[in-house]
């Protein structure tokens, strides 16, 4: 009962003399009820009048049981088969469920009495107490997704109010930031790996106590517990790269790529190599083309899966890798014959040969061995034509003699025809830019432009752009634009003659110039003067204002 339930209950039953009987649920109950008649209405010794008996119970509205004499009794549906009077007028409850706690009542109407009322019965509270019954449990296995949310409902009922607490293998879940549990229902927003384990729902109060058990399984990509390792080896080694990861599900495989390929794709491992049902890489009989880095990647279909990597270094004797055939140096200028060389531990020196003969670079001024072990030539000639080999050597020796190269001299390119600093033309007329190149082989010849665009302000021309003849010359005559944000830093004026190109008269035009007396050449030139603005950083916009020169013959 609730503590108000309870306080109310003992109130009620000191004011109204009212009894309080225990049970329990399953059990049975006798509530009292006195059949003892008056003195005066007895008429025969030890022979109670005729009389009806009535069982009513608070909340409903019809009695649950009614005895008349000698008669059978009528009972409520509820309580059908599970009530009966004893000892006279008390009332026999068996079967009991939580359903029966309440307030009982006996009534008793004496059928020969003058007056035609019932007798005051007493009132009883039939108090029920009950064990802990699941309603609700979640079931016994459980797999949740890495990330996704979860929840497990546990409920209860009994007399008193069952308390539900929840455990995690053996230990209780108490507050948590993560995990959150709310009236018996356990919750977690993001599901993590540690979750994993037994869950324990235990319900209890004063009459017994129940536990339910579920196992909660989180399924998730693989974790790697033994990552590879680097490893260093020599040539004709075995190497044993271990990797190995646990997971649920287990249906774990293993994959092992080198370097953004699987290794069961390399031609030079395939054939070789061996992936353990446990994820170690076996690699037998080490070859340099070996080394490089492995990266391990265990999978069960859930998820992205994890990878982890190791470098795998394998030492062997120097050797040279695949030699070009031909070898194209520029006449004239730098060149380089390259030798591929391959070495762990490093290359300490390469010998060259030339023509079937030792290579001797103090006969040839300008030749040097690089630290690479290519041959450097700093002007290219006809003493570079021939057949190379080269062999390199580190402190496990050599692997032997490249493939020859055959070096070939050739023409580098040149401009015959290069285009000129600057163009101009009208808007509107062809433009053509001549580029021609010579070389060996015959050079290929691609344009570019400029990727960057810049934005140019919208510029005014002069204005009142006047010419008048004078004995010294013509006289320009103009005032600026109007702009004041301008970025005008001076003027261009260039003439032509008819369609010849143009020709700069004056570059140093100051900004804040508004005249210029052209002497002389105007005779030689065309009739149209252009004047040009110029900005802050030296470029020139044209303007496309045209002066038709005055007739000053």
């Amino acid at each position: 009962l609730s503590p108000s339930l309870s306080l109310s209950l003992l109130s009620l039953l000191y004011t109204t003399n009212a009894t309080l009987v225990h049970a329990r649920e399953g059990g049975s109950a006798e509530l009292d009820c006195n059949l003892t008649p008056t003195s005066k209405e007895s008429t025969t010794p030890n022979l109670f009048p005729l009389h009806v008996v009535e069982w009513v119970r608070l909340g409903f509205n019809v009695p649950i049981l009614i005895k008349f004499g000698v008669y059978a009794p009528r009972v409520h549906p509820n309580y059908k088969g599970r009530v009966s009077l004893t000892r006279g007028a008390s009332l026999l409850v068996e079967r009991l469920t939580l359903e029966d706690e309440g307030w009982f009542e006996c009534r008793i109407l004496l059928l020969d009495s003058k007056k035609d009322n019932f007798q005051n019965g007493t009132w009883t509270f039939l108090s029920i107490t009950a064990p802990p019954v699941f309603i609700k449990t979640p079931p016994t296995f459980v797999e949740v997704l890495l990330g996704d949310s979860l929840t497990l409902s546990c409920g209860a009922h009994g007399n008193p109010r069952p308390t539900v607490v929840w455990h995690k293998d053996e230990s209780q879940i108490e507050k948590h930031e993560k995990i959150k549990v709310l009236n018996g229902t356990l919750s977690l927003a993001s599901v993590t790996r540690n979750i994993s384990g037994v869950y324990k729902c235990h319900v209890s109060n004063t009459e017994g106590n129940l536990t339910h058990y579920t196992q909660l399984q989180v399924k998730g990509p693989p974790l790697i517990i033994i990552s590879p390792e680097d490893t260093t080896l020599n040539m004709s080694q075995d190497a044993v790269l271990q990797c190995q990861a646990d997971a649920y599900p287990s249906n774990l495989t293993y994959e092992w790529w080198k370097q953004g390929q699987n290794v069961y794709h390399i031609e030079s491992l395939k054939s070789r190599v061996k992936v353990l049902v446990d994820g170690t890489l076996l690699i037998p009989n080490l070859i340099p083309e070996d080394a490089g880095n492995y990266t391990c990647i265990p999978t069960n279909g859930i998820l992205t899966p994890p990878s982890a990597s190791a470098h795998l270094k394998v030492k062997h004797p120097a050797r040279v890798g695949r030699m070009s055939r031909e070898t194209y140096l520029p006449a004239g200028m730098e060149g380089v014959i390259i030798c591929p060389v391959q070495a762990d531990p490093p290359v300490l020196y390469v010998n060259w040969t030339k023509d079937g003969n030792d290579l001797n670079l103090d006969k040839l001024p300008g030749w040097i061995v690089n630290s690479e072990g290519s041959v450097f030539i700093t002007t290219a000639n006809d003493n570079a034509v021939g057949m190379y080999t080269c062999t390199a050597y580190n402190s496990y020796g050599t692997m032997g003699q490249s493939e020859p190269t055959q070096v070939i001299l050739q023409d580098p390119p040149s401009f015959r025809v290069p285009p000129r600093p600057e163009y101009l033309q009208e808007v509107g007329r062809e433009l053509i830019i001549p580029c021609e190149a010579i070389g060996d082989p015959t050079p290929n010849i691609t344009w570019k432009t400029p990727t960057a665009v810049t934005t140019l302000p919208i510029l005014d021309p002069p204005i009142f752009l006047s010419a008048n003849c004078t004995e010294q010359g013509v006289l320009l005559q103009w005032s600026p634009p109007e702009d004041p944000s301008s970025p005008l830093t001076g003027y261009v004026l260039q003439a032509r003659r008819d369609q010849a190109q143009w020709v700069i008269l004056s570059s140093n035009i100051s900004a804040n110039q508004s005249e210029l007396l052209v002497q002389g050449l105007l005779r030689v030139m065309s009739s149209l003067f252009l004047i040009q603005l110029m900005d802050k950083d030296q470029s020139v916009w044209p303007l496309c204002f045209l002066l038709s020169q005055p007739d000053c013959m």
